[in-house]
């Protein structure tokens, strides 16, 4: 099973680039961030042309997440849409069950700046993600956590850490959220393999940044042991952030864990 995250930066924006990548990478389960459109404005038929079908949380202009998997799969179960017990107008979240498998996708709060209120925001979505992991960790033995955390967990994920210090998705607090998220029992699949140094998964648009790869590593596929102990990759599509104005990359690329499963 191929599960792949993806923040496509607007999926309407991205929509050419997200049917020839899939076409071509042929994913079990792509999980999307950041839609940028309303539910019933998601383009399924597209992805049913591709042999897909979608289970969506959307929004207008902002946020929205979706799961979207092979029909050789089983049907979808237990939709969860947002966060559980966590009031928010923000469509940040949605899990779902395929077969055994558990699934959460998650598009983090970005959080602005650590003095802001968006910061206090992304503390608290943190917090009850937290407890809905616990709970999810504890009902579902394979559980794969996906998505643009907006969290650089160590050093190692950041182009500059000096300059990077202290600030947002790289606090202190952001961090100690997702080791947290690993004391539940969840496994970072892209550790459990050997990379090159400074391998990101976001760059920003502006100063030339994914040229210099002056990038951070901010989505993330955790996994529980039962599915993590049979990962046999975890990389980055680097290539699919190439490109310019004309043919429209997000400025995140398409992170994909295999599992023998």
């Amino acid at each position: 099973m191929k599960i792949t995250t993806w923040n496509v930066n607007s999926l309407t924006a991205r929509l050419g680039r997200a049917e020839a990548w899939l076409r071509a990478n042929q994913s079990d389960v792509l999980c999307l961030q950041e839609l940028k459109l309303e539910t019933n404005k998601f383009p399924h038929e597209m992805f049913a042309a591709l042999g897909y079908r979608a289970a969506v949380y959307g929004q207008k202009t902002y946020n929205g997440v979706a799961i979207i998997v092979k029909n050789t799969l089983p049907e979808f179960a237990d939709v969860q849409m947002g966060v559980p017990g966590f009031e928010d107008e923000q469509c940040r979240a949605i899990a779902a069950t395929v077969g055994d498998v558990r699934v959460i996708d998650l598009y983090v709060v970005n959080g602005q700046a650590v003095d802001s209120d968006k910061f206090q925001y992304k503390l608290r979505w943190l917090d009850a993600v937290s407890a809905w992991l616990a709970e999810e960790r504890a009902k579902h033995p394979k559980l794969v956590v996906v998505g643009d955390f907006n969290i650089a967990p160590t050093d190692a994920d950041v182009h500059d850490p000096a300059a990077w210090a202290g600030q947002v998705l790289c606090t202190d607090q952001e961090r100690a959220a997702f080791n947290h998220w690993l004391s539940l029992g969840l496994v970072d699949c892209f550790r459990k393999f050997e990379h090159p140094p400074k391998t990101f998964t976001w760059w920003d648009y502006r100063m030339l940044a994914f040229p210099k790869n002056n990038g951070l590593r901010i989505d993330h596929i955790l996994a529980t042991p039962a599915l993590a102990d049979t990962c046999t990759a975890c990389v980055v599509d680097r290539n699919e952030r190439k490109g310019n104005a004309e043919n429209r990359p997000s400025d995140h690329a398409p992170v994909t864990a295999t599992f023998a499963v």
